[in-house]
């Protein structure tokens, strides 16, 4: 029987990896197109919307998803039974909050900085039915390890900012193309994940098997919420102050560089969770998997996130273009306090949850929210730069925070961390200063591409000096090449 979960995780593994990787692949072009087809203001207006329908998601979800995912039913009739709960209680509850949104469209719109958009929020948040029919039945394909027909409603949800908002924007050049985008988006997941489900909803509810859903996810709610607050608080606080310009340049900027890094912490992270999972019950071998972990991601987003810094005009141009050129120090800032963020504070909550102590997690957000909130409020009443600065250095306060809790809770040092990643830093500050002397050499953007390579390489010769980095390398390189050579050999045997 274990053989043939461990088959059926693999599985599942490579197509959520296929699922993350064309994911991360493909919103970086579109969000690079969209960029260049709509201004600032529209991705502002759109910002302020989803804050409200991501919010009103947390409560329509109310942790069921989870539940279904990693509850232990009795047989099968008790699964289908609290299955067809959760999705009408989903169904429900969306319905009612459209309905609330719907009476206090206006109001809401002027809450967060958006007056006389009450119309556009109502139809926007179409999105949360759709959604909320979703979401029981991604629990179910993901509680059987159904990732491969998960990977195939990914791809055709992906075909729809291609198909439908890229086009629509071309058309009107307004925030409806990716409002209307967003809903058909929606709509083609709730389609497609009730066609290939072998799992229907009836019409059966039971209040007692409710309430005891509920008790089981009340924790799932409350950190869903803090991680809702940590990433739109600070949002609502731009878009009360400031114009929707302002706020589209802000949001769009940390996302552009989101989709970055995702690259890499898309594929990575899952992948630690239930590594970790496992070893939860062996402190040594949990420590030596963390820290074998952190530093094969600090070798790639370190470098990656001090060059978005060093070439935070040239990222800015090639991603979003010249109208975007106002955030560029914003862009530069995020790439490189992500890079610290990702190695020495993302991947806490992932131990946290493989410990079993969700509740750690809650806590570090909240002691970051006291000092974000604030800080983002004062620096906000001055000019878009210091708010930038301060909320890209506020990210510090949060990587604190999680490596005091990581020490005193879960025992992994400060000091072994910072010294894990130290060749990376050591090989990254190197390259940072021949890109600071090549840079301003000439601005010429086919040049400064060539010194993108150049820096690259300064790179990987300084990382080989230290022994275990070079062995990691070596090993990715003979990896790539073995690779390749088979492909080469299995085309020859096709031709």
């Amino acid at each position: 029987m274990s053989g043939e979960i461990n088959k059926k995780i693999v599985f599942a593994t490579k197509w959520s990896a296929f699922a993350e990787i064309s994911a991360k692949l493909v919103m970086p072009i579109v969000s690079i197109i969209l960029a260049r087809l709509l201004t600032p203001d529209a991705f502002g207006v759109v910002a302020t919307l989803t804050m409200i329908i991501t919010f009103a998601e947390i409560f329509t979800d109310a942790g069921f998803q989870k539940y279904i995912i990693q509850h232990d039913f009795k047989d099968e009739q008790d699964f289908d039974k609290s299955t067809n709960v959760a999705f009408w209680s989903n169904l429900t509850v969306s319905f009612v909050l459209w309905g609330i949104i719907i009476l206090f469209a206006d109001s809401l719109a002027t809450l967060v900085g958006n007056p006389g958009y009450g119309g556009v929020l109502i139809v926007a948040c179409i999105s949360i039915p759709l959604a909320a029919f979703s979401s029981i039945q991604f629990a179910v394909y993901k509680r059987q390890l159904d990732f491969k027909t998960l990977f195939k409603v990914r791809i055709i949800s992906l075909s729809i900012p291609i198909l439908v908002t890229i086009p629509l924007a071309i058309r009107f050049h307004s925030y409806w193309a990716l409002v209307i985008g967003t809903i058909v988006q929606n709509l083609v997941n709730a389609v497609c994940l009730t066609v290939f489900s072998s799992w229907k909803p009836r019409m059966y509810y039971s209040f007692d098997k409710l309430k005891e859903m509920i008790s089981f996810t009340i924790w799932s709610m409350i950190e869903a919420v803090s991680i809702w607050a940590t990433a739109y608080l600070d949002v609502f606080v731009v878009g009360r102050v400031l114009s929707s310009y302002y706020l589209g340049l802000y949001k769009t900027s940390s996302t552009i560089v989101g989709q970055i890094m995702g690259l890499v912490t898309a594929i990575t992270t899952p992948v630690l969770f239930s590594a970790l999972s496992k070893l939860q019950t062996d402190k040594e071998e949990f420590k030596k998997l963390f820290f074998s972990f952190q530093k094969y991601v600090a070798l790639l987003v370190i470098p990656m996130g001090v060059g978005i810094y060093c070439y935070s005009d040239l990222v800015t141009r090639l991603l979003l273009g010249e109208q975007w050129l106002e955030t560029s120090g914003f862009i530069g800032l995020w790439g490189l306090t992500s890079s610290v963020t990702i190695v020495l504070s993302h991947y806490s909550s992932e131990v946290y949850r493989a410990q079993g102590k969700p509740k750690l997690s809650v806590l570090a957000q909240v002691l970051h929210l006291i000092v974000l909130i604030p800080a983002v409020y004062i620096a906000v009443q001055y000019s878009y730069k210091t708010l930038y600065i301060t909320r890209s250095l506020v990210r510090f306060e949060g990587i604190i925070v999680d490596l005091i809790i990581m020490y005193t809770m879960i025992h992994i040092s400060p000091w072994q961390m910072l010294k894990n990643i130290a060749p990376c830093c050591l090989a990254t500050l190197i390259m940072a200063g021949g890109a600071y002397l090549l840079i301003h050499v000439s601005p010429n953007i086919a040049y400064q591409l060539g010194t993108i390579i150049i820096c690259i390489g300064i790179y990987v010769g300084v990382i080989c000096l230290f022994p275990k980095e070079r062995t990691i390398v070596l090993d990715i390189a003979n990896k790539y090449f073995k690779h390749k050579k088979t492909n080469r050999s299995n085309l020859r045997r096709c031709q």
